[in-house]
């Protein structure tokens, strides 16, 4: 082989294996965190890193205690950074880095026959107006991890699919539309504490949800 044409074989070997490292994938993906895109960089052959945004996921649902009835409307977004393995260089890969989850509900009690009850002790509607809170799932940031599938080992058009968990972080905040539970009477601080146990009962309730599932599929394209 002259020299001239080992030269032209090292180039196109060159740039053949430079063609399997830095390419990018963009997404478009749907699941337990809303609908958005996904974009990747496979800066090598087992290593990359990903960024994905989804949300306008809402719903309204409706949930029961032993004292009152809500009625909630969920919204749900999220954004991440990750860091990407292929451990066989081919489109699986497995996930880990930061979620910035906003999973929350703002919820409405109900009475029952006009009246509230609360351990046992009844509260007049028409007294204290409408019970109005926020129950937050989880919100800032926390540490994920998962795995999926992205046609980033080769060009074009192709399927992706990632689960993934993230832990929880309850938290729930109640009050009266006529803001009753405000007022300097002994009464008014009795409710403040019974809203209060409301509040705690509801948190235990959602702890037994440690860890909330992230599960997305679309389409993708790599350059």
């Amino acid at each position: 082989m002259t020299t001239t044409g080992l030269i032209a074989l090292c180039l196109l070997g060159t740039s053949q294996a430079h063609a399997q490292d830095g390419r990018m994938t963009l997404g478009a993906v749907a699941g337990t965190t809303g609908a958005g895109a996904d974009l990747a960089w496979r800066f090598s052959e087992r290593l990359g890193v990903s960024a994905r945004y989804t949300g306008g996921l809402d719903w309204n649902t409706d949930y029961r205690t032993d004292d009152v009835d809500y009625d909630g409307d969920v919204n749900l977004a999220a954004s991440k950074l990750t860091l990407d393995y292929y451990p066989f260089a081919s489109g699986f890969f497995l996930s880990a880095g930061l979620m910035l989850p906003d999973i929350d509900a703002d919820v409405v009690g109900r009475p029952r026959n006009g009246s509230y009850a609360f351990n046992g002790r009844t509260y007049d509607a028409e007294l204290l107006g409408t019970l109005h809170g926020k129950a937050t799932l989880v919100d800032g940031v926390q540490p994920y991890a998962g795995l999926g599938w992205r046609q980033a080992h080769r060009s074009g058009f192709g399927v992706f699919a990632e689960i993934g968990v993230i832990p929880t972080d309850p938290d729930v905040s109640l009050r009266t539309s006529e803001g009753f539970e405000d007022m300097d009477n002994p009464l008014s601080a009795q409710l403040r504490q019974e809203i209060r146990q409301e509040e705690q009962r509801l948190e235990d309730e959602a702890n037994e949800w440690p860890i909330y599932p992230v599960a997305v599929v679309g389409v993708s394209y790599t350059f």
